[in-house]
């Protein structure tokens, strides 16, 4: 199974590329028009994550810009009706982290933005979504370390083992450290309680 390709870029068309690998083979790479639109000119060097899909009448290779970016590919395709266009239609329009982002707000029409998805199918794929893709911190502003994941899935954990629900802390704990983003654990799970004490 191929699962990282890096080459030379030789053809771009409508929906894939052609990369030439160091072994002299060619490999059509299936993108999201996200990732078409940066990709650089014909000859200089590219590098994806390849997820490869083998149906009975073709092997097909879906590339992407970042592990994450594959992982939530995987994530949509395992969803009930989501198949692997479809699911790179959605990356097109959709970065992962926006994709959590509409998990957080529930915002299941976002999805009908997706050309071919249709109000009543955007809520029944968001049904399944939300229970598959889980919030990260990417979601909040200036967070990009290691320590701020931990801490926020640690404050989400500790809120959710008090007995909130996990999309409602995980909006609170991010509203907090969007306005302070220095506090330690005990700190954002003070200021969350105070948030969660007032919206009850």
């Amino acid at each position: 199974m191929i699962a990282y390709i890096q080459g030379v870029l030789l053809e771009v068309d409508a929906a894939s590329c052609t990369v030439l690998s160091s072994g002299g083979v060619g490999y059509e790479l299936f993108l999201s028009a996200h990732s078409l639109a940066r990709l650089p000119a014909k000859g200089e060097n590219v590098r994806f994550y390849v997820h490869t899909q083998v149906r009975e009448d073709a092997l097909e290779l879906y590339a992407f810009d970042s592990l994450d970016e594959r992982e939530t590919f995987r994530t949509l395709i395992g969803i009930n009706r989501v198949g692997a266009r479809t699911a790179q239609s959605i990356l097109g329009v959709f970065r992962p982290d926006d994709l959590r982002r509409l998990v957080l707000e529930d915002n299941a029409l976002g999805l009908a933005r997706v050309s071919g998805i249709g109000k009543k199918s955007a809520q029944q794929i968001f049904l399944e979504l939300k229970y598959k893709l889980r919030p990260e911190a990417a979601l909040i502003p200036g967070a990009a370390s290691g320590v701020a994941s931990s801490l926020f899935a640690d404050a989400v954990a500790g809120l959710a083992n008090l007995g909130y629900a996990e999309e409602e802390a995980a909006l609170v704990v991010k509203d907090v450290l969007a306005a302070a983003p220095d506090l330690e654990l005990g700190e954002i799970l003070r200021a969350a309680l105070k948030r969660m004490a007032r919206r009850s």
